[in-house]
């Protein structure tokens, strides 16, 4: 598959699926994980889109660089908003596609949870155009079986990745 970003649009309707199988509700967290470029055109478009998101009336915004140097731009919304965070992260990948920094580009990550403190988020791979879940415990513990019940839940509503091998650990990814 192909990178369409418009399949992030298809993650309300997942986490209704998650909410009433699973007990997963979105945290209001959303990240978009990119390499940064060097140079002035990829500041520019970085700080255009940071100033779009906390214009009026917008969410949190919130850069960090994790210990393999890629750098997350963390959205925050109410829980409730979940269909505005997937609209945000949408005009985050979208705004570095259409100035050409695309391939810097790697996953997005939407995390839900459960009254019992899982959590699972929900990774859309840029590259492959596909999704995943990841659900970290104690790193560098994961919960595959709760893994293999959100694909199961939500293979009719999301493209999924089906090569497990890349359903890679985004270990201290903000937001889980």
């Amino acid at each position: 598959m192909q990178p369409n970003l418009d399949q992030l649009f298809a993650v309300p309707n997942a986490a209704l699926t998650l909410e009433v199988s699973l007990g997963l509700k979105p945290t209001g967290h959303g990240a978009v994980c990119y390499r940064k470029a060097e140079g002035g055109a990829f500041a520019e478009v970085e700080s255009d889109v940071e100033q779009l998101l906390e214009g009026f009336d917008g969410p949190k915004v919130e850069v960090s660089t994790d210990k393999y140097g890629f750098t997350w731009l963390q959205v925050r919304r109410d829980p409730e908003q979940l269909t505005d965070l997937v609209t945000d992260l949408h005009a985050v990948n979208s705004a570095l596609q259409d100035n050409g920094f695309g391939p810097y580009l790697l996953c997005t990550l939407i995390p839900f949870a459960d009254p019992r403190g899982r959590t699972v988020a929900l990774v859309y791979l840029y590259k492959k155009g596909t999704f995943y879940p990841f659900a970290p415990q104690a790193e560098p513990r994961r919960d595959n079986t709760l893994e293999l019940q959100v694909k199961t839940e939500v293979g009719a509503d999301l493209p999924l990745e089906k090569d497990l091998t890349r359903w890679f650990p985004v270990w201290g990814a903000p937001g889980l």
